[in-house]
């Protein structure tokens, strides 16, 4: 089980200073949306050139392009990229094709996607690294999660790894932990806590007991 750290209301340099706090405790690095959007794939490749151990995974939420765009966020240094599994199979397609091409993972991030049992088989068929169960920000404030969820992935797919994001944090990870994805995302679980390396480290070695 590896532990991800989703960055997502920063810039480039103080993304780097957090990871600096935490990077013994952590796998992989996630640029956000969010800072993507304002800094471009520059902020991707600062964060490999700081943080050669670390796997860096491009937050890019592909939608369509898809061969073009993680081609684009290869080239910055993402060892991971994420599409949204609402795309268009000839996305996800074009997607893992690129991927497998450069030597890279795809995640497919289950955000908004109705029938989660039925798609993450087929993303499953479409040869996709990772597939992600995801409560979104907007969602998190009427108290959904995402462990239903995970457990119905977990019961289709056969060659996929399983992650979970959404509102992950110390108080809940056991709950988590017990659902046993094989990556778990967690974002202002850690970088909203005043002491973030301290909770960095009891998440990570409560995800490692499993």
């Amino acid at each position: 089980m590896e532990l991800q750290l989703a960055i997502d209301l920063v810039n480039t340099e103080e993304a780097i200073q957090l990871v600096k706090e935490v990077e013994d405790h952590i796998d992989i690095v996630e640029i956000g949306t969010p800072v993507v959007i304002n800094e471009g794939l520059g902020a991707v490749k600062a964060m490999k050139e700081a943080f050669p151990n670390l796997k860096v995974l491009a937050d890019l939420k592909i939608m369509d392009a898809a061969g073009y765009e993680v081609m684009k966020a290869s080239e910055a240094g993402a060892d991971m990229i994420t599409i949204l599994g609402a795309a268009e199979d000839a996305s996800i397609q074009g997607a893992v094709d690129e991927a497998k091409k450069q030597n890279k993972k795809i995640l497919v991030d289950m955000i908004a996607v109705k029938d989660i049992e039925s798609r993450a088989k087929e993303l499953d068929e479409l040869g996709v690294d990772y597939i992600c169960v995801h409560t979104g920000y907007d969602l998190q404030a009427a108290g959904k999660n995402s462990f239903e969820d995970l457990k119905a992935i977990k019961r289709v797919v056969k060659n996929a790894k399983t992650a979970v994001a959404g509102g992950i944090k110390l108080e809940t990870i056991n709950e988590v932990v017990e659902a046993q994805p094989d990556l778990v995302i967690v974002g202002g679980g850690i970088t909203g806590q005043d002491d973030k390396k301290g909770t960095a480290a009891k998440i990570q070695e409560l995800i490692k007991q499993n």
